[in-house]
C-alpha cells in the first residue's frame, strides 16, 4: 500500500539543553537521517521542523507559528502528500527500520492505525501509521491544533499496537542514547 511520512522534527530539545535532538549522532548517523532511511519507500516525505542538511529528498513545513507542539506539526505535514495511509514519526526513533515501517504500514488493515509499543509497553503514537482521513477527521475534532495534547488527538482513533519493541524507544535523554 502506498503510504506517505510525516516526520515530526520541530521541537525545543529542552531536555538537551537545546542541542538539536534530530542531529544527534548515533553509530555514525543522525537521529534524523535514520528516521528517513527507514521511511524512504514513502510516495512523499515532509520534514516538519527548521531544514537541515538531510540525507534524502524531503519536502519541508512548519507549524504556523514555529514551537506550537506536535498536534500542530501533524496538521502542518498533512498538507504535503495525498497517499491514504500516513507515517507519522517524531525524529528521535533511532531504531525504527524499514521493516518495522512495512509492518506499520500493514498493519493499518480496517483500522484508523497502527502503531509501535517502546520496550516498556507504552503506546508511541508519533511511531504509527495512519489512514490519512481519520488524522484529519481527528484535527477537525480538535480545532485550533497550537499547543493541543497528541493524547487528545488520537482519544476515539480505532488504533492497534505491536508487542513491545525497541523500534518504538525514543530518544529523550542522553541516557536514552546510551542504552
Amino acid at each position: 500500500m502506498e503510504f506517505d511520512v510525516v516526520v515530526l522534527a520541530g521541537g525545543g530539545s529542552t531536555r538537551f539543553g537545546g542541542v538539536d535532538k534530530a542531529l544527534l549522532v548515533l553509530d555514525g548517523v543522525s537521529l534524523i537521517d535514520r528516521v528517513l532511511t527507514a521511511t524512504k519507500a514513502a510516495v512523499s516525505t515532509v520534514v516538519v521542523g527548521p531544514e537541515r542538511g538531510v540525507c534524502r529528498a524531503v519536502e519541508w513545513a512548519r507549524e504556523d507559528p514555529p514551537g506550537g507542539g506536535p498536534v500542530a506539526g501533524i496538521a502542518a505535514g498533512l498538507t504535503i502528500g495525498r497517499a491514504p495511509v500516513v507515517v507519522l514519526v517524531s525524529c528521535d526513533l533511532p531504531w525504527i527500520t524499514a521493516d518495522d515501517v512495512t509492518r506499520l504500514v500493514d498493519g493499518v488493515g480496517e483500522r484508523d492505525g497502527f502503531g509501535l509499543l517502546d520496550t516498556d509497553g507504552r503506546e508511541q503514537w508519533l511511531a504509527a501509521a495512519y489512514r490519512r482521513t481519520a488524522l484529519v477527521e481527528a484535527l477537525k475534532r480538535v480545532g485550533d491544533p497550537q499547543n493541543k495534547s497528541v493524547r487528545r488527538l488520537f482519544l476515539g482513533l480505532d488504533l492497534a499496537w505491536s508487542k513491545p519493541t525497541r523500534a518504538g524507544d525514543d530518544v529523550d535523554s542522553w541516557a536514552d542514547l546510551d542504552d
